[in-house]
């Protein structure tokens, strides 16, 4: 065997057993990411429903609310590895919003306030989607004592 083939070999072995570090990762970065617009959601959420009634978000105040709560609850969710996919799909939405009616204007560059970042985090979510939580995860150690009963 050439000594490419066995690296190669050595390498996928090595990414395949990285998978759910990879997806804790993955999930304790997105969880960081949207702390902080949860928080500064929470901190001033009339302020937040004005700039949405600015941007001409129907329901503005209950629309900040949402989005919020959406937040807040994927920081938490997130971190325990709990309703993953469920959650991703609702901050997917979050992120298309924020895109679509915020950042799309600007262009691509984060720099100018475009949609990179929430791109980014839009398809990190779809990864966690697509691949679930992993075995470091509340999900997982449920469905293991589920299997054990």
């Amino acid at each position: 065997m050439s000594k490419i083939k066995q690296l190669k070999q050595f390498l996928t072995r090595l990414g395949e057993k990285s998978q759910d570090l990879a997806l804790l990762l993955l999930r304790l970065v997105l969880a960081y990411g949207f702390f902080g617009p949860a928080m500064m959601k929470w901190e001033n959420m009339h302020a937040i429903g004005d700039w949405f009634k600015s941007l001409g978000y129907p329901a503005p105040y209950f629309n900040a609310y949402m989005a919020g709560t959406t937040e807040m609850l994927g920081v938490i969710l997130l971190i325990l590895g709990f309703g993953t996919r469920i959650i991703t799909l609702l901050l997917i939405f979050v992120m298309f919003i924020a895109i679509t009616t915020v950042h799309l204007r600007n262009g691509f560059e984060a720099g100018n306030n475009g949609f990179e970042i929430p791109l980014y985090y839009a398809v990190m979510l779809f990864t966690l989607f697509a691949f679930g939580p992993g075995k470091y995860s509340l999900e997982a150690l449920l469905c293991k004592k589920k299997n054990e009963n």
